[in-house]
């Protein structure tokens, strides 16, 4: 989980500009991104293959 904070944290700060989570890691990361208070800026898309790439946002989804 600390993990995922870290890398949530350097994606928030401009450090790296996406994160690419495997299939099987998904449910784990999601649990964590959710508790951010800036959810709402990250935007993950499906890849072939059940990856998923976040990005974040300025603004955030509606």
């Amino acid at each position: 989980m600390e993990k995922y904070k870290n890398l949530i944290e350097q994606l928030k700060n401009g450090v790296i500009k996406n994160i690419e989570i495997p299939k099987e890691e998904f449910l784990q990361f999601r649990e964590v991104l959710v508790r951010d208070e800036m959810f709402k800026h990250f935007r993950g898309e499906a890849k072939q293959g059940g990856n998923v790439v976040f990005t974040f946002l300025d603004n955030p989804r509606s």
